[in-house]
């Protein structure tokens, strides 16, 4: 039988002998945990608290705060709801108003009334020229026309508080009240209203141009009012009082007594109705 032969492990080197004899004395693992909390100091305690218990359970001195915090969204959308619903409720009323105002203005057809001066009585003005006094003091009977015919159901109810005024070149002559009254559908009314006027003066420039303008028999006037209206839409329906105003260029051949008046043409106004003018 033949004998065995086994390797020899080849010799080691110093070199080799040391580190082997220092490795045991090595403490530190050959793969460290890096992410391991270190070691409490002694004599304390660690507690494990359930992740779910930490993230949705608040200490008691943060609950109020947190159930603020918390109902916040809710408060915002609930805010966000209310102005919707606002603006969506405004939006509607304006659209209903916008429709019964045109079903209204389609179904009465308002119009303006027209208006114009059928004759003026004048005093105070004569001999103008050889006048001494600095100032005058003119009256005037104006007679007014107030047209309503182009109206076929809307009357204009004319309030109390209006007033009208006669003026040469800017400067105002004389002012008067405009009487109240009613007006109906397709009505023409002729009134009579006085005006006065004190302390009006002109220069001697002024008295010359009157003076070759009633020569001429064309004596340039403007007559203006203000008079607050209401509409009577049919038996039922009244509107707000507006104001109206209207200014109307005159010619009258003299400066005393009953003068013949010449129109112009007049021009009406009033802001809040733009749509009925």
């Amino acid at each position: 039988m033949a004998d065995r032969v086994h390797p020899v492990p080849p010799p080691t080197r110093p070199d080799q002998q040391a580190d082997a004899a220092a490795a045991p004395m090595e403490t530190t693992p050959l793969y460290p945990a890096f992410h391991r909390p270190p070691a409490p100091p002694p004599g304390t305690y660690i507690i494990q608290v359930p992740k779910d218990q930490v993230l949705r359970v608040p200490p008691p001195d943060r609950a109020r705060r947190y159930k603020k915090l918390a109902a916040r969204p809710a408060r915002r959308r609930l805010l966000r709801r209310a102005c919707c619903f606002s603006c969506a409720a405004v939006i509607l009323l304006v659209l209903l108003a916008a429709a019964f105002a045109g079903a209204v203005y389609l179904i009465f057809r308002p119009r303006a009334p027209s208006f114009s001066v059928a004759s003026l009585s004048i005093r105070g003005l004569d001999n103008l020229t050889l006048s001494s006094s600095p100032t005058l003091s003119p009256e005037l009977d104006a007679a007014v026309r107030a047209d309503n015919s182009a109206n076929k159901k809307v009357g204009i109810d004319y309030r109390g508080g209006g007033e009208v005024a006669v003026s040469y070149s800017g400067i105002q002559l004389a002012s008067g009240e405009w009487p109240a009254f009613y007006q109906a559908p397709r009505n023409v009314t002729v009134f009579s209203t006085s005006l006065s006027g004190k302390g009006v003066s002109f220069t001697d420039e002024q008295r010359k141009q009157l003076a070759m303008e009633q020569a001429a028999g064309a004596v340039p006037l403007t007559v203006e009012a203000r008079v607050p209206v209401r509409l009577r839409l049919g038996k039922v329906l009244r509107t707000w009082t507006v104001d109206v105003k209207a200014s109307c260029d005159v010619a009258v051949d003299k400066l005393a007594g009953n003068a013949a008046a010449g129109n112009r043409g007049c021009r009406v106004r009033v802001k809040p109705l733009w749509w009925w003018w």
